[in-house]
């Protein structure tokens, strides 16, 4: 994947994922040709990671970086600002509108603790104090209908106080605005007269659902997020407009789908799974055309590793997200995060206890080997020590690893303490991580009903190959896909990733005796908002009657049995049992509209002739039963479809390095990715 300027055919297409070491851009050029280019990230100003890349990229190609941006047919951005800015408390001093009585709504919280057993973990600081979550007057009751009118001169006491008070941004979240948003839209206009605005967020536009706690954190989140992270898109968007992007960049939505800067900036809470939610995109290029594939990802950078199942040929997506302790009601797809990375500390307790995680080195200092000041071993540094790593320039230069400075770091703060040896204290950072990333992936597979033996588990990120065979074989996985661009995974995604917008609307109803008009009355209301969409599909949220949280069904036409038969197989996998003959709920519609992205398939590389020759035979730590051996080591690009080789080996690409063990089986598959056989004895 060297990168040639003469080899380009333009129009080209762009993705840049911002992530917490490294930011990707992804350039695939009309032909299908794809070039991967990697900088470090600089947390304090994400733009700056952005046009860093771009400048690099530019560079490489040897073209001016108002040529490249004028080229590009399509860029798509996925960032972390909205998420960093909930994880730093960097947002806006938030202030908030509730109807009278439901002041507290937002402390007092659902009651519910993620770990039941554990009642003195106190719950986040709540993002709006009290002081500034003022009561109104009105009322509207449950059917919509208003029991008493918006008092707007109690919005405009309010809106007095929050100018006293120096707020920034408005949350309003007032009392079965998901029915009816009249009131708020009012009270968001009465706020604006009255000099409140220009951030002002209302529940019943950020999202219409039902629960007012949850509806209202959501708003509070989309309000302490939108002043920083819309005008960091709107500045983005400007400044690369200015250097010859010909049209507005699109960001990747927690939903996996993409979105213009102008339909997001409203409610930029929609952001906050950006970059790890190009991971849908990517998945769907790891399947066939038109396959129906099971796929667990595995996707590990420098800082953490994300999760996500494709089942027949879907990622889940829910409407339940907790950030930090803050719980949002967004369309989001299942990702579940931890901190496991490359660049995720090793340490030993006061007990003398080997840890790993969940702390992590970040861009900088970043591991021991990166020279900048970091004394801490991370992953990336016992890797070094075992072999598996070549010292020397990391992903395309951006980094340079010190294997020297690696090994002191291991044997100083974890060799000497444990009584161990270096080789055998590297080799348990590796292990106790791999348990860790063991059960991450079985949060969202085994945990949700499924069986990983019929699943191939994709590890991707710049450090995924290194662990995809062992987590593989842990979990009862065949195969092991190890993408040939696994460094740049989501940037890859993100250029994959269909243009999607999600609508809702509650609606109740018992399934078995809804009135056909008034269904498609409401969904057709909904479909009227993805009138551009190509593709629009409906949904239903259902639950078993006096259940609390419902299941999603997709819809093929409506016919009450085979919804229900469709509820009920979905149940049963979520939760091992069904109630025959139970009465069914519908709670919500939803509509889902879609356009997806013209994708060129690349052409494809001529099939391996002669066998390949490793680069080099070095050796490598394998594991305490094989101790050291020489290993040959391969450059990824001498590897073509076809080929077939024995483990153990390791492949050396651009963007990352895959290590394949002991009687596993490396084969370049016809889309010239690296599946691996698992031997489940190895």
């Amino acid at each position: 994947m060297d990168a040639h300027t003469s080899s380009l055919a333009s129009p080209w297409r762009i993705g840049v994922d911002v992530g917490g070491t490294f930011t990707d851009m992804v350039l695939r050029d009309a032909a299908g040709a794809v070039r991967i280019f990697k900088a470090p990230s600089v947390p304090a100003d994400p733009s700056e990671g952005v046009l860093g890349v771009l400048r690099l990229a530019a560079q490489q190609l040897d073209l001016p970086l108002t040529r490249l941006l004028r080229d590009c047919a399509l860029f798509v951005h996925g960032s972390t600002v909205a998420t960093n800015t909930i994880l730093e408390k960097k947002g806006a001093k938030v202030a908030m509108l509730t109807t009278e009585g439901f002041r507290d709504s937002l402390e007092i919280r659902r009651g519910m603790r993620e770990n039941q057993w554990d009642h003195r973990a106190p719950f986040p600081e709540v993002l709006v104090p009290r002081y500034l979550r003022l009561p109104v007057r009105g009322r509207l009751a449950a059917d919509g209908s208003e029991l008493a009118p918006l008092a707007e001169e109690d919005v405009a006491a309010a809106a007095k106080v929050f100018a006293g008070e120096g707020v920034e941004s408005v949350a309003v979240c007032l009392f079965n605005s998901f029915l009816d948003g009249r009131h708020e839209r009012a009270a968001g206009a009465a706020l604006a007269r009255h000099g409140a605005g220009p951030w002002i967020s209302l529940s019943s536009e950020v999202m219409p659902t039902m629960g007012e706690y949850e509806r209202g954190s959501t708003a509070v989140v989309n309000a302490y997020i939108a002043p920083k992270v819309t005008s960091y898109l709107k500045a983005l968007d400007r400044q690369l407009r200015q250097l010859g992007l010909p049209r507005s960049l699109l960001l990747l939505q927690s939903n996996g789908g993409a979105v213009s800067v102008e339909q997001v900036a409203a409610r930029p809470v929609m952001l906050v799974l950006s970059g790890p939610a190009a991971g849908v995109g990517a998945l769907k290029g790891c399947a066939a055309p038109g396959e129906a594939a099971n796929l667990i990802s595995m996707e590990i950078g420098g800082t953490s590793c994300d999760v996500m199942v494709m089942a027949q040929g879907e990622v889940p997506v829910a409407d339940a997200l907790t950030i930090d302790g803050y719980h949002l009601t967004t369309p989001s797809v299942e990702i579940h995060t931890v901190g496991a990375g490359g660049g995720t500390v090793a340490w030993v307790d006061d007990a003398g206890l080997l840890h790993v995680g969940p702390q992590g080195a970040g861009a900088r200092p970043g591991p021991a080997a990166y020279g900048l000041g970091g004394e801490q071993p991370t992953v990336t540094d016992a890797q070094l020590v075992l072999g598996r790593l070549r010292p020397g320039p990391l992903a395309g230069g951006a980094v340079t690893l010190d294997g020297a400075l690696a090994r002191r770091a291991v044997e100083t703060k974890l060799a000497k303490p444990l009584g161990l040896s270096v080789e055998q204290a590297a080799s348990g950072v590796i292990r106790l991580l791999e348990q860790n990333l063991l059960h991450a992936v079985e949060r969202l597979s085994i945990e949700r009903g499924h069986n990983p033996a019929t699943f191939t588990l994709v590890a991707a990120g710049g450090a995924g190959p290194m662990h995809g065979a062992n987590v593989a074989r842990a979990l009862g996985c065949r195969r092991a896909l190890l993408p040939r661009a696994a460094g740049a995974f989501c940037a890859m995604g993100m250029l994959q990733s269909d243009v999607r917008q999600d609508y809702l609307k509650v609606f109740l109803a018992d399934l078995d005796k809804v009135e056909r008009s008034a269904l498609d009355a409401a969904f057709a209301e909904l479909e009227a908002r993805a009138a551009d969409a190509e593709i629009v599909d409906r949904e239903l949220d259902l639950r078993y009657e006096g259940q609390q949280w419902p299941v999603r069904v997709a819809l093929d036409g409506f016919d009450a049995g085979a919804v229900r038969a469709r509820f009920e197989a979905e149940h049963q996998r979520l939760f091992g049992h069904i109630q025959p003959s139970g009465r069914i709920d519908i709670t919500a519609l939803r509509v889902i509209g879609r356009n997806p992205l013209d994708w060129t398939p690349p052409a494809a590389r001529s099939p391996q002739g002669a066998p390949p020759r490793p680069r080099e035979t070095r050796p490598v730590w394998i594991d305490a039963a094989h101790g050291w051996q020489d290993v040959p080591v391969y450059e990824g690009s001498d590897l073509r479809p076809g080929c077939t080789l024995p483990g153990p080996l390791l492949i050396e690409e651009r963007t990352t390095t895959a290590f394949i063990g002991p009687r596993d089986t490396l084969e370049v598959d016809a889309r010239d990715d690296f599946l691996v056989h698992i031997d489940a004895l190895a």
